[in-house]
């Protein structure tokens, strides 16, 4: 099913979300409700613990509600098999992990090519290397990850993230594990690309910061989310 062209690009319906532990279920979402328009960037902060990642996990379909429908681009997440949803996620979203999660075998430029690769796109590595100049290291692109340092190993994941063109970018704490310097420049990056290519923006972070520097900011507390 496709979206029509004035929905939401992202629409989260009474989404609760528990874990079973031996001491009985633990709920960490309880209601969540959320509408996110194409081109929009929108922050979620909290405390630690409070369910910013679960969230997250939930949009990105790598895990299930126990109750309540995430709707990416006009697409039920909870209605596909996990072969369909790894081909959603590879076409649809792009993730930014705390940790850069790249192949250590692979070079920059193979890490950015690779989601395209899967899917069969013409002129994977052109793109990809496309996207490497845009992040600044279009010089860079045949090194491994473990020549690069950590703020361009991130710019290689948000170029692997990008390539794609996804409907909706979603970044979980992409700044966490850098230094406060190189955290920043990579986060001007990341939103001057946003901004660029129009990209819908979902980021989980627990900096004030950062969070000012998105349209809308919303704060999860007792499995709730609210505005402000």
């Amino acid at each position: 099913m496709s979206r029509a062209e004035d929905a939401p690009v992202l629409r989260v319906e009474e989404v609760h979300k528990s874990f079973d532990t031996p001491a009985g279920p633990i709920t960490v979402l309880e209601g969540i409700d959320l509408a996110v328009d194409p081109g929009d960037t929108v922050a979620i902060v909290g405390e630690s613990g409070s369910g910013k990642s679960t969230l997250l996990s939930l949009l990105a379909g790598l895990d299930a509600p126990t109750r309540g429908r995430v709707v990416v681009d006009g697409d039920e997440l909870q209605a596909m098999s996990e072969k369909a949803l790894a081909r959603f996620r590879a076409a649809k979203l792009g993730i930014v992990f705390q940790q850069f999660h790249l192949m250590g075998g692979l070079s920059a430029l193979e890490n950015v090519s690779l989601p395209l690769e899967l899917q069969r796109v013409d002129a994977a590595r052109e793109r990809a290397l496309v996207a490497l100049e845009q992040v600044g290291l279009g010089g860079r692109a045949s090194h491994l990850p473990s020549r690069l340092s950590g703020g361009e190993c991130q710019r290689v994941a948000i170029a692997r993230a990008l390539v794609v063109e996804p409907a909706i970018l979603l970044a979980d704490e992409p700044s966490g594990s850098l230094d406060v310097r190189t955290g920043e420049s990579v986060m001007r990056l990341l939103f001057e690309l946003v901004e660029r290519g129009s990209t819908t923006l979902l980021l989980v972070t627990h900096s004030e910061i950062l969070a000012a520097e998105c349209r809308r900011r919303l704060h999860l507390a007792g499995g709730k989310l609210i505005d402000g």
